[in-house]
């Protein structure tokens, strides 16, 4: 009897040792199971790609900036008596913080900051105060074009004195042989600039190799200025045209122009837009021009990963290069109301003479 009950006993704990067993071992394959498809998941979102953000860049540019006058002619009522009576963010008040506000400015400058004696002979030959470079920096402006017919008035060393004070006043230049290259919110941005009197074999060469010049250095934004047309005329001539069009067939993302002193339109040409004329905007060449209506230009790139998409957006601002009717105080204003409605239809109807006004439909509301 005893035999037989040890022999189940046996039996029994044979039986619970087994199953212990086989539990640890279910157990063990179970979390190694869930351990693997863990892995598997975890592998997957690893090599799962992340979706590409979206970057905005707002970009504007403004037009002439002649910060100082011609020695020439009276020095009363000129820009550099209203810098000394008034004091140099006198000139930046009524800008409304719209170059602050973006991401990028990008403004024709029109004559050196120099305090060079020796003119060239020409008719009209500006300079300003070195000091008054403050006043692009005091506005919010990153970047000039140097590429103009009066950077060379008070010669090299008044050119060589302009690179040196943009330099020291941390302003970025371009034009010429001279190329802007910077990065915004990890966008790389690059701006050219040149006199595009008339449409060459020569300037498009020039061109065309310094787009492709930049695009090899990685940038993914290209901005070209030109210093073109035919002064007091609010439409393009046709060297003008031509010469645009063929700047964004090599690649730029928006043209950019000035000289005429007067505004002309905007066009759209193959999903990119021509600005003909930005006209004056703080012009220190004449103390009454007949003509004081300008305006700001801004383009909103939208990039996704590090290409741009095709979406477009832009704002047209009304300005005014003074602040009062009867004469040039050199206080570049904001238009609002009925005058920014004068200037806008203005800016609409110069289009209109050129390829139509359907870049509207890209305004911001």
């Amino acid at each position: 009897m005893r035999s037989l009950f040890n022999g189940l006993l046996l039996v029994i704990i044979c039986l619970v040792g087994f199953t212990v067993y086989y539990m640890k071992d279910s157990s063990e394959r179970t979390e190694s199971v869930v351990k693997d498809e863990t892995k598997v998941k975890d592998d997957v979102k690893k090599d799962k790609p992340k979706p590409e953000k979206e970057k905005a860049i707002t970009i504007s540019a403004a037009g002439d900036f002649t910060l100082g006058r011609d020695e020439t002619y009276a020095y009363i009522g000129s820009l550099p008596d209203e810098a000394a009576k008034n004091g140099l963010p006198y000139f930046v008040e009524k800008f409304d913080d719209i170059f602050k506000k973006d991401d990028l400015t990008t403004v024709n400058l029109e004559g050196p900051l120099t305090n060079a004696t020796q003119k060239a002979v020409k008719k009209f030959r500006f300079k300003g105060d070195p000091s008054y470079a403050q006043i692009l920096t005091l506005g919010g402006i990153e970047s000039v074009n140097l590429a103009n017919n009066h950077s060379y008035d008070y010669l090299q060393k008044g050119f060589d004195d302009t690179i040196a004070t943009l330099e020291q006043n941390k302003i970025g230049y371009f034009g010429y042989d001279h190329q802007y290259v910077t990065t915004v919110k990890g966008v790389k941005i690059g701006v050219l600039g040149y006199e595009g009197w008339d449409d060459t074999l020569e300037t498009r060469a020039i061109v065309e190799t310094n787009i492709k010049k930049l695009r090899d250095q990685g940038v993914q934004i290209v901005l070209v200025h030109f210093h073109w047309g035919d002064e007091r005329h609010y439409v393009p001539n046709e060297s003008q045209k031509s010469l645009a069009h063929f700047t964004i067939d090599s690649g730029a993302d928006l043209v950019l122009g000035h000289h005429p002193h007067v505004l002309q339109g905007i066009e759209e040409y193959n999903g990119k837009f021509i600005v003909y004329s930005l006209g004056n905007f703080m012009f220190g060449g004449n103390k009454n021009p007949a003509d004081k209506d300008t305006f700001v230009f801004q383009q909103t790139f939208h990039l996704k990963g590090d290409k741009l998409t095709d979406k477009k957006q832009i704002n047209v601002v009304p300005f005014s290069i003074s602040s009062v009717p009867h004469r040039n105080n050199y206080q570049s204003s904001l238009l609002k109301g009925p005058e920014a409605e004068r200037v806008k239809n203005k800016i609409i109807d110069a289009s209109n003479k050129i390829n139509g006004s359907d870049w509207l439909k890209y305004e911001v509301q």
